[in-house]
């Protein structure tokens, strides 16, 4: 959302070789999405996707969470598969907390899965009196994110294209700095310590396997969720970080 970023990246990549144009866009908003396709699709055939955009617990309400990481995605999802190109690709950044979320009914599965995009904030299940604290929004809406993946997939595949998650733990970027120094950053910190790997992600680990997923070596992986968080969610089910 902020020039400033998109100045940055794009420099990085121009100062490698690329071809760089940018764009601030508000994921939560159909016409700002809508926008950036029309931007892409003018350049030519859309061939990779890759969304990242999100607002953490510490970061947000639960309203703007579910805003930005539930419908943002939704709509990123809706609007890109609706032009990408034979042999594209798209990658979402989920995230482990969706796994750490209890079990959804098949309605509700189905529902965070399927429902149009515009109609999703009024499920019931997302109302205020059902999502009261920030944590659950977030979570909600990752599991959505993987849901909403597997179902577009379909669809994607029918334009020849493919789409998957990657559901990372704590990787150090400013969102889990936020974190880390916010509210719950206790519990980050326990989760870091405790974890089969004792340590938190980079960001380049994540690209590595957002790589695969991308690349000619994915080329048989759809609708798929790439669980990466060293050992975060086997801990909190079957190890030291359980809930007591």
């Amino acid at each position: 959302m902020r020039q400033d970023n998109a100045d940055a990246a794009a420099e990085v990549l121009s100062n490698a070789g690329f071809d760089v144009s940018t764009a601030t866009i508000d994921v939560a908003s159909r016409q700002s999405v809508h926008a950036l396709v029309e931007k892409a699709t003018a350049l030519g055939d859309v061939t990779g996707v890759l969304h990242a955009a999100g607002v953490s617990p510490s970061q947000a309400s639960p309203a703007t969470i579910l805003a930005v990481d539930l419908y943002g995605t939704a709509l990123v999802l809706e609007e890109f598969g609706n032009v990408i190109a034979p042999g594209g690709a798209c990658v979402v950044i989920a995230s482990q907390s969706g796994h750490r979320l209890g079990a959804l009914s098949a309605e509700q599965s189905k529902a965070l899965a399927t429902t149009p995009a515009d109609a999703l904030l009024s499920l019931p299940m997302l109302q205020p009196d059902q999502v009261k604290d920030s944590l659950h929004a977030y979570q909600l809406s990752k599991r959505g994110n993987s849901l909403r993946v597997m179902a577009e997939a379909v669809r994607w595949g029918k334009r020849g294209a493919r789409v998957n998650t990657i559901s990372p733990g704590i990787v150090i970027t400013p969102l889990a700095k936020d974190e880390l120094s916010g509210p719950r950053g206790e519990a980050y910190r326990r989760m870091i310590e405790l974890c089969p790997v004792g340590r938190a992600a980079t960001p380049d680990e994540v690209g590595t396997v957002g790589a695969l997923l991308m690349g000619a070596d994915g080329t048989f992986i759809t609708g798929s969720d790439f669980l990466m968080d060293g050992g975060v969610t086997a801990s909190y089910w079957y190890g030291e970080l359980a809930p007591k």
